[in-house]
């Protein structure tokens, strides 16, 4: 990732942060909206769930500059998910729906190179997530 990207996601954040009950939301109703099988990975009340997704996105946004202090956490991350039954192609369905909730989110202000950024970083993150997995880290 260049530092614009990391700027723009760590930018676009801020905007999202003050709206993270709504952004969570959004994000939830899509992803089981577009891959009701899901579903069932989660428990049935997603209010802590949904606080979870919201701090650990921030804390990886934040540590973006230095993806090294929070890749370790990141792994051992994916390496949880294999026990709640995640395989690679949720990997794509979830960032397919952070992608629309930012969209929804920022509006006008989800630029394409914003888009750029955030599909970047979410490429990265998941791709350390799936090697853990793999790898039993």
């Amino acid at each position: 990732m260049t530092p614009e990207q990391v700027k723009l996601v760590q930018e676009s954040f801020k905007m999202v942060a003050p709206i993270a009950d709504t952004a969570a939301d959004i994000f939830y109703d899509r992803l089981f909206a577009t891959a009701p099988q899901v579903r069932a990975m989660f428990p049935q009340d997603m209010k802590d769930q949904k606080k979870k997704l919201m701090q650990m996105i921030g804390t990886a946004v934040t540590n973006l500059h230095q993806v090294d202090k929070i890749a370790d956490a990141v792994a051992k991350l994916g390496a949880r998910h294999v026990k709640y039954g995640v395989k690679d192609e949720h990997y794509d369905i979830v960032g397919a729906a952070l992608l629309f909730t930012l969209k929804q989110g920022l509006g006008d202000k989800f630029t394409p190179d914003t888009e750029s950024a955030w599909t970047a970083t979410y490429g990265l993150l998941a791709g350390v997530m799936k090697d853990a997995a793999k790898n039993g880290a």
